[in-house]
């Protein structure tokens, strides 16, 4: 991978493709990134590169190219819009390095990149997320109050969290099932434990959930171990608000469950609105991970809070408490999944019964107007042989001359008044 001269982690990640920085190609297969990730990030790893500065940044780099094509929706994401915004940005960024700007203009480049992000957050084809750690106050201050605003800002595990665990330089605490444990952690920052089940266990299903009274915002993240002994990053969910609190949850019950993924459902909306009905199941789509087996695994709580460290409590449960609400959970997901097929079929027959309906309609208001205009000629053609002509001349002459102005009670003739002549009245004149 060629060296560049580049200014900061930040500036790194939002110029490069990731493609481009693994050194793989767009329809390189999942193995062949992480084994290309893994060779890269031994390359650049600070620890064997203490006098290259720029081995660091690297680093980043990889790690955080690989957060996007280890993900198969991130990856399904930036494939079909992300290459677009990134060479935008990666312009902006040739344009910065090329001149000497002052502070503030530099500043700005930075702000531009991170409302890029921002932009693509708004956009229906891409469903950027923003490494919160890499953008420094200034513009945390900006995410922060589009945030506020009502911007679904989504972020990232920070890439120094997952070098942390990619090689093994993390505490991981006991959590036995039935138990909890509550603390508070530092933003970008993530507490990590170890849940050991049994293959009963395993078979009867595990639940793991985190809940903040205070409202935090988290993710919950799940680490499966590598065969070199750190760990990688396999599935992550987002604390979402529900009353007072903020929680998530994962839950393994040895058959295939699904998650809703909100932002394929927008996709495909977007292509069709007036038929987004039928789109709100395609983003059914089944979880990576459903089951799992017998000894320890590793989860990990994440602060994703802007400014200060997000409160929390996680548990670790034995769903065999569940069975009823698993057995109802398994037959409404069937249901779910047989009804989006249904849909699919349903929205051939609706397209061409509401593409007949809108010609109807249009026939109608044609057919309504034409009736209307035909009518009125007749009418006007009747009135020419019931209402004689001069009649209606009399009355507009005679409406014309009542119309003269009056002056002083008495009509005027070319500015001249008229004496009235007053019938059956004893009136004198003054």
């Amino acid at each position: 991978m060629a060296e560049r001269n580049m200014g900061g982690s930040s500036a790194r990640a939002a110029r490069r493709d990731p493609y481009e920085v693994l050194c793989v190609s767009r329809d390189s297969p999942d193995q062949e990134i992480k084994v290309a990730f893994r060779k890269l990030a031994l390359k650049y790893h600070p620890d064997k590169n203490a006098n290259n500065p720029e081995a660091s940044e690297l680093f980043q780099e990889v790690a955080y190219a690989y957060s996007i094509l280890s993900d198969p929706e991130k990856r399904r994401q930036y494939d079909a819009a992300g290459f677009e915004i990134w060479k935008l940005t990666k312009w902006i960024w040739k344009i910065y390095e090329t001149r000497n700007y002052s502070g503030a203009i530099r500043c700005n480049v930075s702000v531009v990149s991170s409302g890029l992000a921002l932009k693509a957050l708004e956009s229906k084809d891409m469903d950027m997320e923003i490494d919160l750690s890499s953008l420094g106050t200034f513009n945390t201050v900006f995410a922060a109050l589009f945030s506020k605003l009502g911007v679904p800002i989504k972020t990232m595990v920070s890439a120094i969290v997952l070098e942390e665990a990619l090689y093994g330089n993390v505490t991981v605490e006991p959590l036995p099932l039935g138990t909890s444990f509550s603390g508070k952690v530092d933003r970008h920052c993530a507490h990590f434990f170890g849940v050991t089940i049994s293959d009963q266990q395993a078979q009867a299903g595990i639940v793991i959930r985190v809940t903040s009274a205070m409202r935090s915002k988290f993710k919950l993240l799940y680490f499966e171990k590598e065969a070199h002994g750190g760990y990688g990053l396999t599935l992550q969910e987002e604390s979402e608000k529900t009353g007072k609190v903020t929680s998530a949850g994962m839950y393994f019950l040895h058959f295939q469950v699904y998650r809703m993924n909100l932002t394929v459902n927008v996709l495909e909306m977007a292509k069709d609105p007036e038929a987004a009905f039928f789109k709100s199941l395609e983003g059914l789509q089944p979880c990576e991970v459903s089951e799992l087996e017998a000894g320890t695994h590793t989860f990990a709580v994440y602060g994703d809070n802007f400014f200060k460290p997000a409160t929390y409590t996680i548990e670790a449960l034995c769903a065999n408490s569940y069975e009823d609400t698993k057995g109802k959970l398994k037959e409404i997901e069937s249901k779910l999944l047989a009804k989006r097929n249904d849909l699919r079929q349903f929205e051939v027959e609706y397209k061409k019964a509401f593409a007949h309906y809108q010609e109807v309609t249009n026939r109608y208001s044609h057919e309504k107007q034409y009736v209307a205009e035909l009518l009125k000629q007749r009418n006007h053609i009747q009135s020419s042989f019931t209402i004689n002509s001069s009649v209606i001349n009399s009355k507009e002459d005679a409406s014309s001359s009542s119309s003269a102005p009056i002056l002083n009670g008495s009509p005027s003739v070319k500015g001249k008044s008229i004496k009235r002549k007053w019938f059956n009245l004893n009136r004198r004149d003054k």
